[in-house]
């Protein structure tokens, strides 16, 4: 891209974000993929405002509607990933004891996602599937270790068996966020729309599916921290 045509695609953003409205919609997308109707929820918008909204922020290139992978009767939007940097960093940031990944048969992007977060945060992560499989891809695994990253033990499991209390739930493909619903107690509930390598299978698919995953897992991490540990009083 010249010069010249940045400055003309950073004016279209910025002049697409001067309705404060329109950066609330951004807000919510940045650490997570929405459905309209969730949208219009969160934020307190009617359905045709938040169409008007969403479709100059489409025109604009910060928005993509996608079908679902599971419902396709059901969109989810999206934000262009290569906007993040010419719109900012997210500024929400949460509280956390632990984070549960969640896609429908655990045996893949779950796996990878608690893997990867894992590596790189003091708040530990797990996974588990709404549909669990009966053994972790090797796919999965392979791509993984090629990313320096050890998933030899890992094992498929239902969130029916999930012990831990997650502070935060991230579904990371759309049939597992559809099937999930939503998730008992005051948790934050994000949803990665990652795509499944598996049907393709090849060692590209696994290793892009790792790649969009971790870029999340960088883009949300700091803006999670533990519970600040109470001070000892002094004798």
């Amino acid at each position: 891209m010249t010069l010249e045509a940045n400055f003309e695609r950073r004016a279209t953003i910025h002049a697409a974000l001067a309705d404060p409205r329109r950066l609330e919609i951004v807000d919510e997308l940045k650490l997570s993929e929405r459905s309209p109707s969730e949208l219009s929820s969160s934020l307190a918008m009617g359905s045709n405002l938040l169409a008007h909204h969403l479709g100059v922020l489409q025109q604009a290139g910060l928005v993509e509607r996608l079908a679902s992978a599971g419902d396709g009767r059901r969109r989810y939007v999206r934000l262009d990933p290569d906007v993040l940097s010419l719109i900012g960093e997210p500024t929400r940031s949460f509280v956390a004891r632990h984070v549960l990944f969640v896609c429908s048969a655990n045996s893949a992007r779950s796996q990878l996602a608690a893997a990867a977060w894992n590596s790189r945060h003091e708040v530990p992560a797990s996974s588990a599937g709404t549909r669990p499989a009966f053994e972790v891809r090797p796919g999965a695994v392979e791509a993984a270790a090629r990313a320096g990253l050890d998933m030899g033990a890992a094992r498929p499991r239902s969130i029916d068996s999930v012990t831990e209390r997650p502070d935060i739930v991230v579904t990371v493909c759309d049939l597992a966020r559809e099937e999930l619903g939503t998730w008992p107690g005051r948790v934050r509930l994000l949803h990665w729309s990652v795509p499944d390598p598996a049907p393709i299978g090849t060692a590209r698919a696994f290793d892009d599916a790792l790649s969009s995953i971790t870029s999340r897992v960088e883009t949300l991490g700091p803006r999670v921290r533990s519970p600040r540990r109470p001070r000892r009083s002094r004798p």
